[in-house]
C-alpha cells in the first residue's frame, strides 16, 4: 500500500469512508500503522467524519453511522452557532431587493427566516423555517409538503419537487454537508434533489456553508460548484481551502466575524 498517498487529507478520508462502507468499523491504531500516519491523525479525520454525518466514533475507532444519513438537525443546530449567525448576517444583505427567497433546509440556513425585510415572500420544505416564519406577520410564506425527514426536519420527495418547480424564486440560499473541488456534496439522496430543484428555478443561487464544510467530504455529489452563484462561509476558513474553491470556479464571500456579545 502505498503510504504516500495518505499523506494528502481528502484521499486519506475517502480511504477511511471506503473501509466503512465495506466493513462497518474502522481500528484506529490498525488503520494509521496501514496508511503511514499517526494515530492522532487518524482520530482528527474521524472526528470531521463524525462532525459531517458520515462516521460515529466509538471506542478504538468509528463505524457507520446508519444508512449514510447525516447528524440529526438539532445536534447539528448547536455547533459553529456565532459562525452560522456571522453567515446569516453576511446573507442577509446580499437578498437586498429580493422579493421572493427560497430557504432549504439547514442549520445555517434556518436563522433568516427571523432576519427577512418585511414583505418577502419564503418558500421552504424546512419545518424549522416554516415555524419561524408563521411567527412573523410581515412576511408571506409558501410552504412545501411531502415526506417528512426527522434528521433533517424536512419535506422531500416527488410531491416537493413537484412543487417547487411551480414557483419563480429570485434567490434561493441552499445549505450542504460538505463543498470541495467536485462540487457540493450531501448526505442525503432526497435532500440532494430538492437542492438541485431550487438552484433550477432560482435566478440568484448563495451556498451557506461553515468552514469545516469547506474540503470535507459526503456521499452525495448535488452537482458541481456551477450550480450555484456564490459560496458564503465564516471567518474561521482555511485561506488554502478557499483558495482551492477559487482556483476550482467558485464565487467565495468570507462573512466577517460578529462582535461578541457584551464587548464594545
Amino acid at each position: 500500500m502505498d503510504a504516500v498517498r495518505y499523506t494528502d487529507a481528502p484521499a486519506r478520508r475517502d480511504e477511511l469512508l471506503r473501509r466503512l462502507a465495506a466493513e462497518g468499523y474502522v481500528s484506529s491504531s490498525r488503520v494509521a500503522e496501514e496508511l503511514g500516519v499517526s494515530e492522532m491523525t487518524i482520530r482528527r479525520d474521524l472526528r470531521q467524519l463524525e462532525d459531517d454525518g458520515l462516521a460515529r466514533r466509538v471506542v478504538g475507532g468509528a463505524s457507520l453511522p446508519g444508512l449514510g444519513h447525516g447528524r440529526p438537525f438539532d445536534e447539528r443546530a448547536g455547533t459553529g452557532s456565532a459562525e452560522k449567525r456571522a453567515i446569516a448576517a453576511a446573507c442577509l444583505a446580499m437578498l437586498e431587493g429580493a422579493e421572493t427567497v427560497a430557504l432549504d433546509a439547514g442549520t445555517t440556513v434556518a436563522p433568516l427566516a427571523g432576519m427577512v425585510r418585511p414583505g418577502t415572500t419564503i418558500i421552504s420544505h424546512s419545518a424549522p423555517v416554516i415555524q419561524s416564519a408563521i411567527e412573523r406577520t410581515d412576511i408571506a410564506l409558501i410552504g412545501i409538503g411531502g415526506v417528512y425527514q426527522p434528521e433533517t426536519r424536512s419535506f422531500a420527495g416527488a410531491a416537493a419537487r413537484r412543487s417547487i418547480g411551480d414557483y419563480a424564486v429570485d434567490v434561493a440560499v441552499l445549505s450542504a454537508t460538505a463543498v470541495d473541488r467536485s462540487g457540493i456534496l450531501v448526505a442525503n439522496a432526497l435532500d440532494a434533489e430538492l437542492k438541485q430543484e431550487l438552484a433550477r428555478v432560482a435566478r440568484t443561487t448563495i451556498l451557506l456553508v461553515d468552514h469545516s464544510k469547506l474540503g470535507a467530504r459526503a456521499p452525495i455529489r448535488v452537482g458541481g460548484l456551477d450550480l450555484v452563484d456564490t459560496v458564503l462561509t465564516d471567518a474561521g476558513a482555511d485561506p488554502d481551502d478557499v483558495r482551492t474553491l477559487i482556483d476550482a470556479g467558485a464565487a467565495m464571500v468570507v462573512a466577517p466575524a460578529l462582535a461578541e456579545e457584551g464587548v464594545s
